[in-house]
């Protein structure tokens, strides 16, 4: 039997977990499910090293978010033969990967995150339910009522109430369920005028998902797997706006859309303390096996690990071709399986036919690690999702509000109404509607408490990616730090309308109101603005 919570939040990822442990923080119970049997999502199940700002180390992530940070980094330091110049970074990056400056393994942030639930849970204060998945909703008068949980291991239903609901699912769900006004795709350019939308609305261009998956390499050992079923598919696809085939090392550069070829060397000997990872001097996407290294046996002891591990999450392996939202349940899942079978090619074709540096072909001594992934196959539990449903917001934030070329480096929109901050590029990758990368440089941005609440729904809120932003302006708000902020205000906000009998858009509309909120997050370590920096 499943307790009646003050707060239901749907989906585990990051947003969820922060939104669960803000609304445990404050003293509410909590229900808190996940359709995988991992916590964590993009970090976890996704399996995809954080995306982050340069000035991460310093400022510009809740205190909570710091606090995932730095227990993953001391599991390392507790756990692993690292060498003492390792040891003693404060700044530690376990992987060495280009990509972040926390580049770890997907089950090591499992741990933390786990870890950072289990009070709570021992306390009563929060269930957990895994491997359920959201099927239905009930609302009346704009309030979401009830929602119809289902046990995917035994096929059985149950129906949860609760005075809130947070969607902090992958795609938005409850959006759809519950009725919630929403977007997907693509705005028109008339909507809000953005110098980047298409002419006209398109719900079914929506940026690629990923299947990631891990790799290590050991020389004069054989790892080939079976010859994927679609692979004479994929070895032979090349997209109209790509320099040649999608299986190969060639291929644009996300902000110039030159054709930029990419190197692969796995084990390099480079020292990985050396590794520098900033995004705002060098994407460091080229050299692929660096790029989102998860973990590098340089760091380590002598003997301590024959191979480093890499997490392939490339331009190769983005999946474009049919829609994950929009299009109905069966289109969603070959989607789903196209992305796999897709992943599972660019393994074959690394093992057998990818160009050396050497003059052959193939690296036959790459070994895909499911047991790094959690899987019987090796993929990842779950395709990175990159753009989900997005509420029709009391303040939807767009291209005005956060793009350099318009606002300058310095600009941004300074609202009256901030919760949390965050910086990355405007970056959507390649689409269904068949646009090639769309990579515009963005200033550090405001996230608006007004972003957070629906126009007509009363006690739902989003948690992630399903906030008011447009599907331009997702393409910078989407990543790791960003997604726990807006999880760690839902939950907070939750909180705080139960505990003083308001809703949440008394408290995004009234001065007092949310000054009063406002200084529960600066209580709890929530940066609200920044300080002078540049964009880039």
């Amino acid at each position: 039997m499943i307790p009646e919570p003050d707060i239901l939040v749907v989906g585990a990822g990051l947003g969820g977990v922060a939104a669960a442990l803000a609304a445990c923080r404050a003293g509410r119970t909590v229900v808190l499910t996940e359709e995988t049997d991992w916590i964590g999502g993009q970090l976890t199940s996704q399996a995809v090293p954080p995306d982050e700002h340069p000035w991460v180390e310093q400022f510009g992530t809740t205190a909570s978010y710091r606090r995932l940070r730095e227990g993953i980094r001391a599991y390392y330091r507790q756990w692993y033969p690292m060498r003492s110049e390792a040891l003693a970074l404060t700044d530690l990056n376990p992987g060495a990967g280009r990509v972040s400056k926390l580049c770890h393994e997907p089950r090591v942030a499992l741990t933390v995150l786990e870890a950072m639930l289990a009070p709570h849970r021992a306390a009563g204060r929060l269930t957990l339910l895994t491997e359920h998945r959201a099927v239905a909703a009930e609302s009346d008068n704009d309030v979401i009522r009830a929602v119809t949980l289902e046990n995917l291991r035994t096929g059985d239903r149950d129906t949860v109430t609760a005075r809130y609901v947070i969607d902090a699912t992958e795609t938005g769900e409850l959006l759809e369920l519950g009725g919630v006004e929403h977007a997907i795709g693509a705005e028109a350019r008339g909507e809000f005028d953005e110098p980047h939308a298409p002419e006209q609305a398109q719900p079914l261009n929506q940026q690629g998902i990923t299947v990631c998956f891990a790799l290590s390499h050991h020389e004069g050992e054989n790892h080939t797997v079976d010859r994927p079923t679609d692979y004479d598919f994929w070895r032979s696809y090349r997209p109209d706006f790509w320099p040649g085939p999608l299986l190969g090392f060639q291929a644009p550069d996300p902000r110039s859309l030159e054709s930029v070829p990419r190197t692969f060397v796995p084990n390099p000997d480079n020292d990985p303390l050396a590794v520098s990872a900033d995004q705002s001097a060098d994407a460091g996407d080229k050299e692929l096996w660096s790029f989102r290294r998860i973990l590098a046996r340089g760091m380590h002891r002598p003997g301590a690990f024959g191979s480093d591990i890499t997490l392939v999450n490339w331009p190769l392996n983005d999946y474009w071709l049919k829609p994950l939202i929009g299009a109905g349940a069966e289109v969603s899942a070959q989607a789903v399986a196209e992305a796999r079978q897709l992943s599972l090619s660019l393994l074959y074709w690394l093992q057998t036919e990818a160009p050396r540096q050497d003059g052959g072909t193939g690296f036959p001594g790459l070994r895909i690690r499911p047991d790094i992934t959690g899987t019987q196959d090796g993929l990842a539990k779950a395709p990175y999702v990159r753009e989900s449903r997005r509420i029709k917001a009391v303040t939807t934030v767009t291209e005005h509000d956060v793009s350099i070329d318009i606002v300058g480096p310095h600009g941004g929109t300074r609202h009256r109404d901030p919760v949390g901050v965050g910086s990355y590029r405007i970056d959507l990758h390649p689409s269904t509607g068949g646009d090639n990368y769309i990579d515009i440089g963005s200033v550090p941005f405001e996230i608006p408490l007004g972003a957070l609440v629906p126009r007509r729904v009363r006690n739902l809120l989003p948690a992630g990616k399903n906030i008011g932003t447009t599907h331009i302006t997702n393409g910078c708000y989407r990543l790791h730090p960003v997604e726990w902020n807006i999880g760690e205000v839902a939950g907070a906000l939750a909180a705080h309308c139960l505990t003083e009998g308001v809703e949440p858009r008394q408290v995004q509309s009234e001065d007092k109101r949310y000054e009063a909120f406002a200084r529960l997050l600066d209580r709890d370590g929530v940066q609200r603005r920044w300080p002078d920096v540049r964009g880039y």
